[in-house]
């Protein structure tokens, strides 16, 4: 991403300033004038006072370097400390503030396991509340009979008798921890909440004037938003929730604006580029040569990469599609097309299995052209492979698919004209990057079988040109899907036997244990399940385990297994969200359905159901919340990934999509697309317009901006196409 801008303009950039700024170590500056130290946005947290070293490093475990970084860190959510309970009216279960005075002297006394544990009583004109310290002994001595405090914490019991356990307090008028909309921020290990907001308040008190204003006014003006140094704030220190809310605004629409301004830079860009020119072929001899008729939506998509190949620019396009939709007979479409102009294609898929599975599909088909395959992955023995090499390296291979195995330094092309990536959020887009670096500038077809909305693939595949597959081919059965809880284990058990018995195959699909602030262990859900399965329940069925901590070897042995029909019941966590085709596989259950996002649950549900039997899926789930049931039974009434996809993105947000950022695009800080989308159009909408006037943003009043956008692109360099 070096000379992100000179690209467009031919001309070097002056130095960055930006309130979100690289990672630049600048120390403490001295102003003549005033012969005063003063903070840079790009200063070492370390010389922020209160921070210092051992606590800089555990800030950089929160990527927090700089005193931008710091400003730029905001709350995950805020709490209203500022309203006041009398003790009889704290609402029960909720944490709430209340004013009361020591009714004695605190006792303490030790527990089993060595720990102490601190009392007191606290009352006020209607009511008693006991609080009980868990490991802060030093509150005995610190605090005294007839002083009164603010209390904050998670009232039990009712009536005017109450109950809290370590309450955060302090004494009436303090207002630090009380009184106040109080930030809560995500930490880590040595960082608490009190610390990070002193650093946070201090860093702000540092650069107060510092800050240029990205946003022109016309733009700020016309939107309503704040200016920005009121937005950093009062985002994390707002002085009401209406503060709040103009604070959040003004940040949200801001990082989109950017985001929006910097992605049409971008595809002015690749738009500069020559790309391999195709020749027009008659799609009509590739057509007539398949089995089946491909449905409208397919041609549609075959229709926009033919126009992107020969539009004289590199491809750069996305195909999006349920399970089953036929994205690979729209790669297959583009690669004959590409042979017609004698461009060689390659063909990149997450696993070895997935890769033979696409050769064993591909190889017949182009071998009634003429067009020869070949298969490339890390398995290949090394006389096959020298063969491999050899013909890619003389152009007698038409298209080569294989694994990471495509990316070594001595697959080496004659022509490469077409890169082909499948499940896209499975790798990462610099492993894309390798694959083009292939070839000179190559057109690029990125498949993904998991329906996004349009307006949010927008963002997160960033200038990919997108291709929506809305429809699946005639014949195609849907699958059927229940929502059942614990109740029903015995009839559904009996339910698998039945499967089994008819001689087809059932997945079982494991959550991942682990408490909320710990990474969950699917090693030890999913080995327990299948224990329990193999040696209780279904003792003499095959009961095979898959796991994501398998090593890659491992994990596709296993599928291969269960692939050919060498076990009855395959016992997995969400690793099989992505992988071969098992069309005698007629039953998916997944345990504790409610853990899943509905995105993820509609992956998993397609991995059943691309044979000729009927293929069901049962959603096992307890919970009670009413939201929850209601996303599965959204799941269970429509086959539909689109649809449910918008529904998730409702009520979940974007992160279901992706359970790893691998797009490349710089991390959105304030915005949060499940409910920001509405202020995404608007902020889309003020980009355009106003790259429209100034495609290039070389006005002067815009030179904030393009730093800006420098700054923020230039974080993720090699990430971006």
């Amino acid at each position: 991403m070096t000379g992100f801008f000179d690209s467009l303009t031919g001309a070097a950039q002056p130095p960055l300033f930006s309130c979100f700024p690289s990672r630049n170590v600048l120390q403490w500056t001295k102003t003549a004038r005033e012969g005063t130290s003063v903070a840079d946005l790009n200063t070492d947290i370390r010389f922020i006072k209160g921070v210092g070293e051992t606590r800089a490093k555990a800030l950089e475990k929160l990527h927090i370097r700089t005193l931008g970084d710091l400003i730029s860190y905001y709350p995950r959510r805020w709490e209203d400390r500022t309203k006041l309970f009398p003790i009889r009216d704290l609402p029960e279960g909720e944490y709430a503030c209340c004013r009361a005075m020591l009714a004695q002297e605190p006792t303490a006394h030790r527990i089993s396991g060595g720990q102490t544990v601190v009392k007191v009583r606290a009352v006020d004109e209607g009511g008693v509340l006991d609080i009980t310290f868990f490991h802060q002994e030093y509150r005995k001595n610190a605090l005294h009979r007839g002083e009164t405090y603010i209390f904050y914490g998670r009232a039990e019991g009712g009536g005017i008798r109450r109950r809290m356990a370590n309450p955060l307090l302090e004494k009436e008028g303090g207002q630090q921890l009380t009184g106040r909309i109080m930030p809560v921020y995500p930490l880590t290990a040595g960082i608490t909440q009190i610390m990070m907001a002193k650093a946070v308040r201090q860093g702000l008190d540092e650069c107060r004037d510092l800050p240029e204003d990205v946003l022109p006014d016309e733009i700020r003006r016309a939107h309503h938003l704040c200016y920005a140094g009121f937005a950093l704030e009062n985002i994390h220190f707002p002085t009401s929730p209406e503060a709040l809310n103009t604070a959040r605004r003004r940040l949200v629409f801001e990082e989109l604006f950017l985001l929006s301004c910097g992605l049409s830079l971008l595809r002015q860009r690749r738009e500069s580029v020559h790309g391999l020119p195709c020749r027009a072929a008659d799609m009509s001899d590739f057509y007539a040569a398949l089995p089946f008729a491909l449905t409208a939506a397919q041609r549609r998509a075959i229709e926009d990469a033919v126009g992107d190949m020969t539009s004289g620019r590199p491809m750069n396009r996305l195909c999006q599609g349920d399970v089953g939709s036929g994205k690979t007979m729209v790669a297959a479409a583009c690669v004959w097309f590409a042979a017609q102009s004698g461009w060689q294609s390659a063909l990149m898929a997450p696993t070895e299995i997935l890769a033979r599975q696409h050769y064993e599909n591909l190889a017949p088909l182009f071998a009634r052209f003429g067009l020869r395959c070949a298969l490339l992955t890390g398995s290949t023995p090394a006389r096959e492979r020298r063969g491999i090499l050899e013909g890619l390296q003389a152009g007698d291979i038409a298209l080569c698919i294989g694994t990471h195995a495509l990316l070594t330094e001595d697959v080496t092309y004659n022509a490469l004209g077409l890169v082909i990536t499948d499940e896209q959020h499975r790798f990462g887009v610099d492993q894309r990057s390798a694959l083009s670096r292939k070839g000179s500038s190559p057109h690029l077809l990125v498949l993904s079988a998991t329906p996004i909305p349009r307006t949010l693939a927008l963002i997160i595949y960033g200038d990919l040109d997108v291709s929506i597959i809305d429809e699946l081919p005639p014949g195609r059965q849907p699958v059927d899907t229940f929502v059942v809880g614990e109740k029903y284990r015995l009839r559904l058990n009996a339910f698998i036997r039945k499967q089994v018995a008819e001689g087809h195959q059932v997945f079982v699909i494991c959550p991942l244990v682990g408490e909320e602030d710990d990474l969950p262990d699917e090693r030890k859900a999913a080995t327990a399940y299948a224990r329990q399965l193999r040696e209780k329940t279904f003792p003499d069925l095959r009961v095979s385990l898959l796991h994501g901590r398998m090593k890659a070897g491992e994990k596709e042995k296993v599928m291969a297994s269960f692939a050919a029909g060498e076990s009855d019941i395959l016992v997995s966590t969400t690793v099989v969200e992505v992988g071969v085709d098992v069309p005698n596989a007629t039953l998916m259950v997944v345990e504790n359905a409610d853990r899943f996002g509905l995105s993820q649950l509609h992956q998993l549900r397609g991995r059943v159901g691309r044979g000729k039997a009927q293929s069901y899926c049962v959603l096992l789930s307890d919970t009670q919340n009413p939201e929850t049931r209601r996303r599965l039974k959204a799941l269970a009434a429509t086959n539909d990934g689109f649809r449910i996809a918008e529904e998730d993105l409702k009520l979940r947000g974007p992160g279901d999509f992706f359970g790893s950022r691998q797009h490349g695009l710089p991390t959105l800080k304030a915005a949060d697309l499940s409910c920001d989308m509405p202020l995404l159009a608007e902020a889309r909408d003020a980009a355009q317009t106003l790259m429209a006037a100034d495609p290039r943003l070389t006005a002067p009043e815009h030179a904030v901006l393009r730093r800006r956008i420098q700054a923020l692109f230039d974080l993720n360099e090699g990430t971006l196409n």
